[in-house]
């Protein structure tokens, strides 16, 4: 008898998600799992229950792990599990920083506030090189992060990250510079032609500008060596 699984979460959402984020339209993904890409459509579509060994292939094929796709690590922090053998640490340079953040999504402002140091999470979008984020209008983000001199923006560190712990791989990108809140009537439209929207809803209607001064980053990535530092069968 074939087990099957239910999720916790959203499966089918999360099969899409990451297929997207692969770059992987649905034929393709449906061949790398090697199922029918008709019964993909329906697994992303509907609240279905596939068995274990689907699970299974569409987690391989999607280079993640079946409880990351059953969204059973939802409430648990990323970077559990144990590092690669010979991770390789390398430096990024400007360009492929700015790459990797493109996107938009989730990214931490760091800053000082009257409390001492603080980091909170926020939805951004990079729009004409600038980090564009929305925020409350008196939040921690507003009046703190103002430093009353026209002309003099208060500075800060805003970092976005990624860890794909299937393959024990992941990369951070470290953005300095000035926080400058959106105040005029054209500075407020040409922000939000940005687009972004806050997960956390509300009112949230101050647009916030981070202008880098300074972008930099790191990935890591798996060696291709053995654990005794001699390289695999076939090299040298």
């Amino acid at each position: 008898m074939t087990e099957r699984i239910t999720a916790p979460g959203d499966l089918g959402r999360r099969i899409a998600g990451r297929r997207e984020s692969l770059g992987l339209d649905r034929e393709r993904l449906a061949r790398r799992a090697g199922i029918d890409p008709g019964y993909l459509a329906y697994l992303e579509e509907t609240a279905a229950s596939p068995g274990a060994d689907t699970v299974g292939r569409l987690a391989s094929a999607l280079e993640t792990s079946t409880q990351e796709l059953l969204g059973g690590t939802v409430d648990l922090p990323p970077g559990r599990g144990r590092p690669a053998a010979l991770p390789e640490l390398e430096k990024l340079d400007s360009d492929e920083c700015l790459r990797l953040i493109s996107p938009g999504g989730v990214g931490r402002v760091a800053f000082n506030d009257l409390g001492g140091p603080a980091i909170l999470p926020v939805n951004y979008v990079l729009h004409e090189g600038s980090v564009i984020f929305r925020t409350a209008f008196g939040g921690p983000l507003d009046a703190d992060l103002r430093t009353g001199v026209k002309g003099v923006d208060f500075k800060i560190a805003f970092e976005v990250d990624r860890i794909d712990e299937a393959n024990q791989e992941g990369w951070s990108v470290l953005v300095r510079g000035g926080l400058h809140h959106a105040a005029t009537a054209g500075e407020q439209a040409a922000a939000a032609a940005s687009g972004v929207q806050p997960w956390a809803g509300g009112d949230r209607e101050l647009y916030v500008r981070i202008v880098p001064a300074e972008i930099t980053g790191r990935r890591i990535r798996r060696g291709h060596g053995l654990p005794d530092g001699s390289p695999p069968p076939g090299d040298g």
